[in-house]
């Protein structure tokens, strides 16, 4: 059997503890005043969320943390161009406790490279952004880059589409006939290359938008 294969789907597993039930990424809030934004289409919404926001932030900063490997020093800088690299509030707190929840999880499991860097964290010399993290993590574990951009792709969708449901915007089957036809469109994702030092950037203004609209409702089911 392959091991690695094992590891990358024991890591995409919605049970597996990480946190991000918490967070919708702006899609409860886009859905909740679309008539302020616009029509609210869901299949959109998370296509827009992978291929302007996942693809050329996530997904770049992942690649350069996987491949700095156990670089504390340039891990912390990497960390920190990812919280200037976020505008709105509620997206970077939202980063920094799925990073944080998925390092916690792991150091209970025994991970070295997770106790090291929740260090750092508690010193208050790094941040623990979830892409980072990722990227950290799964290089130490033994998972490929390509695998684990894949993974990481996977989980964007997969938690949109969990949230959609929750949120009843969309039914199960439907919410997964849009997953399949999303992860046919990004499933070539390992293949565009990541520069080492390739800038961070994202283009999602109108879910952030209604992020900070939304940040004053009375209800809200998720953080964002």
């Amino acid at each position: 059997m392959d091991l690695s294969l094992l590891i990358s789907l024991q890591q995409a597993d919605s049970a597996f503890p990480s946190g991000s039930f918490a967070f919708s990424q702006g899609l409860e809030a886009s859905s909740t005043i679309a008539d302020q934004i616009g029509t609210f289409d869901f299949e959109a919404f998370v296509e827009v969320q992978l291929f302007h926001r996942w693809m050329t932030a996530d997904r770049v900063a992942l690649v350069r943390s996987y491949r700095l490997k156990n670089d504390l020093g340039r891990l912390t800088a990497l960390d920190r161009e990812i919280e200037a690299s976020i505008l709105v509030d509620a997206l970077r707190a939202g980063s920094r406790r799925n990073g944080v929840a998925l390092l916690v999880a792991h150091e209970r499991l025994g991970s070295q490279a997770a106790s090291l860097y929740r260090t750092k964290i508690r010193n208050h010399e790094a941040l623990g952004h979830l892409p980072l993290v990722q990227g950290l993590l799964w290089s130490s574990i033994g998972m490929s880059e390509s695998m684990a951009v894949e993974v990481s792709a996977y989980q964007c969708a997969a938690s949109l589409s969990t949230a959609g449901i929750r949120l009843g915007i969309v039914p199960a089957l439907e919410a997964q006939k849009t997953l399949t036809r999303l992860l046919k469109k990004v499933a070539s994702a390992p293949l565009y290359k990541v520069e080492d030092d390739q800038p961070l950037s994202a283009f999602t203004p109108l879910s952030e938008i209604a992020i900070m609209l939304h940040r004053c409702a009375d209800q809200r089911l998720f953080s964002n």
